[in-house]
């Protein structure tokens, strides 16, 4: 994928983050994006949290172990040729 976004924090900072892989469970989007096109960078996980009302999608990151864990197992399937290190 050579999709990007661009996150802006609540202090306005903004992180570009590449595209790596899109997944819908139990009715929720999730992202998974680096800060590099490609080689070794940050990950991050995105769950989508937009509703029919929002003009942009909104993000957030997903912080909960138990999530993040199940969301890491499940990326790493999906992309059997890159090693996921969070």
């Amino acid at each position: 994928m050579d999709e990007k976004i661009i996150l802006t924090g609540e202090d306005g900072e903004e992180l570009e983050l590449y595209i790596l892989e899109e997944t819908r469970i139990g009715g929720m989007d999730y992202i998974l994006a680096s800060d590099v096109e490609s080689g070794d960078g940050n990950c991050y996980i995105l769950k989508d949290k937009s509703d029919s009302a929002d003009t942009e999608a909104v993000y957030e990151i997903v912080e909960d172990e138990k999530e993040l864990d199940y969301l890491i197992n499940l990326f790493a399937e999906l992309l059997d040729d890159v090693d996921l290190e969070f």
